[in-house]
């Protein structure tokens, strides 16, 4: 199973019709929900934004929207590619823009079909795809001594989503493979003398 790691876009037009599909790595139905809603916002100039999405470790969770267009020609087609592409936390809005000819049924699953798969081809030209590893979300509180030696200690790891936040203390977060954070623990309690410890978060 794959994963998208960023952001990307494809856009055709079909007969006056601008078909714009964007695709967004997602973690969870939540996430989806305010994308989807953000999304709406951006484009209400827009006559449908269409979407599907595929969530979990095993691409267990689905959903999908038509946005008014006639049942099953939209999401529906968007959702079967997605399924296809052996990915999965990502989610794809196709935002139309009317251009005042109609499709019909079949240009319709056609054009949404095209959109999703154009984008998937995008994004795997880019290199924007990656085996999914199960992540731990961390969080280590030290105090300035210590910072350059868990600096170089997290280099050592293949941390993703890193932060570093610089108040009286400082806070480091990020996400560790799941496999390796055991193993984390105990290093960084090693290399602090038991000064820092690592918190799930």
């Amino acid at each position: 199973m794959k994963i998208l790691t960023e952001y990307i876009s494809f856009e055709e037009n079909i007969k006056g019709s601008r078909f714009l599909s964007e695709v967004f790595p997602c973690n969870s139905q939540s996430d989806a929900r305010e994308l989807i809603k953000a999304q709406k916002a951006k484009y209400a100039d827009a006559t449908h934004v269409v979407h599907a999405f595929i969530i979990g470790q095993n691409a267990e969770i689905m959903g999908m929207s038509d946005d008014g267009e006639p049942s099953g020609t939209a999401g529906r087609p968007a959702l079967d590619v997605l399924k296809g592409s052996g990915c999965t936390n990502f989610i794809l809005t196709i935002t139309r823009w009317f251009g005042g000819t109609l499709l019909g049924t079949g240009g319709l699953v056609k054009a949404y079909s095209g959109g999703a798969k154009g984008v998937l081809t995008a994004a795997a030209s880019a290199g924007l795809f990656e085996e999914y590893v199960e992540k731990t979300a961390f969080q280590i509180k030290t105090d300035y001594s210590l910072l350059k030696k868990l600096q170089n200690c997290l280099a050592s790891y293949k941390i993703s989503n890193y932060r570093e936040e610089f108040l009286a203390d400082v806070t480091l977060t990020g996400e560790i493979p799941s496999g390796e954070f055991e193993d984390f623990c105990a290093r960084v309690v090693d290399l602090t003398n038991g000064k820092c410890g690592v918190e799930k978060v």
